[in-house]
C-alpha cells in the first residue's frame, strides 16, 4: 500500500466530502425521518455514494465518453438538481403531507437523490476520483486509492449516523431553521457547480 498516495487522496475525499457541513442538510432532507429511517437513510446514502464512485473509478471516462457527456456538462446537472432540493427546503415545499403518507421504503428514497448523488457522489467526488484511478500503476496503489475513498465515505457516515444527537439538542423548531440555512447553503453549492460548469464550457469552446 503507498502510504503517500493513500493519505492525499483521503484529505482530498475527506475535503470534497465535507462530512461536518453534510450534517445540517443531511438533518433537513430527513426531518420527517424517525430515528430508524434516518439510519437506513444514512446508511443507504453512503452505499450509493460509494457505488457511484467505484463506477466511475472502474470506467468513468471511458462511460462519459460512450454518452459524450463532458465533466462540465456532469457538473452542470448536478448543479440543478441541488438547487431544485435547496429551494424545496429553503419554501417548505417537498410535499410532507403525501411523505408522511408514504411507506419506509418511500421516505427513505431520499438516500439515493440527492444524498447519496450528487451531494455526496457529485462531480468533485466523480472527477477525482477519475484522476486518482487515472495515477495507479499497480494493485497496491489501487488498494490505496480505493481503501482511502472507503474511510472518507464511513467518516460521512459517522457523522450522518449521529446527527440525531444534534436534533436532539436543537428540537423541532431548530431543525426547521436548520433546513432554511441548509437551503441557503445547498443553494450556493448548486450556484458554484452551476457557475463552475458554464466556466468551463467557455474555456473549453
Amino acid at each position: 500500500m503507498n502510504a503517500r498516495l493513500f493519505g492525499e487522496v483521503l484529505v482530498t475525499m475527506l475535503v470534497i466530502l465535507d462530512p461536518p457541513g453534510n450534517v445540517p442538510i443531511f438533518l433537513a432532507v430527513t426531518r420527517q425521518l424517525n430515528s430508524k429511517e434516518r439510519h437506513r437513510a444514512a446508511a443507504l446514502a453512503i452505499c450509493t455514494a460509494f457505488s457511484v464512485i467505484m463506477l466511475f473509478a472502474l470506467g468513468g471516462q471511458t462511460i462519459l465518453d460512450y454518452l459524450h457527456v463532458s465533466v462540465p456538462a456532469l457538473q452542470g446537472a448536478g448543479g440543478l438538481l441541488l438547487l431544485l432540493v435547496a429551494m424545496q427546503l429553503l419554501y417548505n415545499k417537498g410535499g410532507d403531507d403525501g411523505f408522511l403518507e408514504a411507506t419506509p421504503e418511500q421516505r427513505t428514497s431520499i438516500a439515493l437523490v440527492p444524498l447519496g448523488t450528487p451531494l455526496l457522489a457529485g462531480p468533485g467526488a466523480i472527477v477525482a476520483t477519475i484522476l486518482f484511478f487515472n495515477q495507479t500503476q499497480s494493485f497496491g496503489e489501487w488498494m490505496s486509492v480505493s481503501s482511502a475513498i472507503a474511510i472518507a465515505l464511513m467518516v460521512s457516515f459517522i457523522a450522518m449516523r449521529f446527527s440525531g444527537i444534534i436534533q436532539r439538542i436543537v428540537r423541532p423548531m431548530g431543525v426547521l431553521l436548520l433546513a432554511r440555512v441548509a437551503g441557503m447553503i445547498l443553494a450556493a453549492i448548486a450556484v458554484q457547480m452551476i457557475a463552475d460548469s458554464v466556466t468551463a464550457f467557455v474555456r473549453n469552446a
